[in-house]
């Protein structure tokens, strides 16, 4: 059984496809998660400083920086940062995911997934 995550917990969803972040903002407000959005890795950096999130939900692609990157980047002012990495197409990114999850306890979710899943993937990562 997994642990449910702490209600009121902040979660930062960085993603350039702004539909699915929102219905992903929407489903974890209902939640009792506080929830911010930002569309790229440069936005979603700025987003991270200002917003001090708890944990990162990101997509992989994505202009400026991309998920992988936005992370380290992030990881120089909180190492302890955590995150999950979702993507469509998880191959390109195998070896550097696998690091991620072995080093940073990290959450792979592969495009698309379902409410259960996505709350599966959060509840593991912020544990």
């Amino acid at each position: 059984m997994v642990c449910p995550l702490i209600k009121g917990m902040r979660i930062l969803i960085v993603d350039d496809n702004i539909g699915l972040a929102w219905i992903l903002q929407v489903m974890l407000e209902e939640e009792g998660y506080e929830v911010k959005v930002a569309k790229d890795g440069g936005e979603g950096y700025l987003a991270f400083l200002l917003f001090e999130p708890d944990l990162i939900l990101t997509d992989i692609q994505m202009p400026i920086e991309n998920g992988i990157e936005l992370v380290r980047h992030i990881r120089l002012h909180n190492p302890d940062v955590r995150a999950v990495y979702m993507s469509s197409d998880l191959g390109y990114y195998g070896s550097v995911l696998q690091e991620e999850k072995e080093k940073h306890k990290a959450c792979v979710l592969s495009k698309p997934f379902s409410k259960d899943e996505l709350m599966r993937s959060l509840s593991a990562c912020s544990l």
